[in-house]
């Protein structure tokens, strides 16, 4: 399952409540585009926000609709204890594939990080995606840490960070072709890379990432569908093309500390969620920021 597009889409709210019937609606359009794996609950699913019963909930009405789509859950908590028991909710409830990133509130060491990873792959019975989101989790893997939770059993791919994909230096895409390669020398072969960051996407897509972790993809899955599709053509460089064409809504995602509350400003607009579609304290995007997605959104042709 691990291959192509794995979107992740929102998690929607309202007054307080989750969403179902917005939900259902965005699920259904993931498997109609055929997206390979869908992730519920994934950092835009806002699976911190989320009691035990209401992951299990998310979880039962996303394989249902899902059909023969694999589907992935977040299970990530402070606690390994509480990562444990929304692991084995998860899989009682169908899941597919488990989603883990090292959450904290005090900083975690190298040690810590790998007894967690250690102590869930002993005791779960579907493939985990092991999830490097440094920006959320202020927590970064070393390539030894990769080499070692990576020959954990249960662990099916990784999901690392687009930034070494980014052309900084004029030479393309040859840093993250580098950087890939000597993932490629860590990891045993059954481990799948996967690429986040939508920004980056196509780029790690055209340096050979085995899938696209996709914010985008949840709620506009054929165009990073098609993203995906010419980075792995005779012409990859229209991809480039193509992603560099999204740089505003790239933009938009910087400006708003990720695409999560972008995402779910769009899903307002396009009248699949409520207005205010987010659980409090967090908000949608306000004002100028709000105007320039409604403008972007008439001006992409985003599907």
């Amino acid at each position: 399952m691990f291959t192509g597009l794995c979107a992740f889409p929102l998690t929607p709210f309202h007054h307080e409540k989750i969403d179902f019937h917005a939900f259902e609606k965005l699920i259904s359009n993931l498997k109609q585009a055929n997206v390979e794996s869908i992730c519920a609950m994934g950092s835009t699913g806002l699976y911190p926000y989320l009691s035990r019963d209401e992951l299990v909930k998310v979880t039962t009405t996303s394989v249902e609709i899902a059909g023969d789509t694999p589907v992935m859950v977040g299970i990530g908590s402070l606690r390994t204890y509480d990562v444990l028991k929304n692991a084995e909710a998860a899989q009682q409830a169908g899941a597919n594939a488990l989603l883990l990133a090292p959450v904290s509130y005090h900083p975690l060491h190298e040690a810590e990080v790998f007894a967690l990873y250690e102590k869930v792959t002993a005791e779960i019975s579907v493939p985990l995606c092991i999830y490097e989101n440094p920006g959320v989790t202020q927590f970064s893997f070393s390539d030894e840490l990769y080499r070692q939770v990576t020959q954990l059993p249960n662990v099916g791919a990784i999901k690392i960070p687009g930034m070494p994909f980014a052309d900084t230096d004029g030479n393309g895409n040859e840093a993250g072709k580098t950087r890939l390669s000597s993932l490629r020398n860590i990891v045993p072969e059954h481990v799948a890379i996967g690429v986040s960051g939508d920004k980056f996407g196509a780029l790690g897509m055209q340096a050979g990432c085995d899938l696209w972790l996709s914010v985008l993809g949840g709620l506009f899955p054929n165009t990073v569908k098609a993203l995906i599709a010419l980075s792995q053509s005779t012409s990859p460089q229209a991809a480039i093309v193509e992603s560099e064409s999204l740089a505003p809504l790239w933009d938009l995602f910087a400006r708003n500390k990720g695409g999560m509350r972008v995402i779910a400003t769009a899903a307002a607009i396009l009248g699949y969620t409520e207005a205010n579609c987010l659980p409090h304290p967090l908000q949608p995007l306000q004002g100028e920021d709000k105007q320039k997605l409604e403008a972007l959104l008439t001006q992409l042709s985003l599907d």
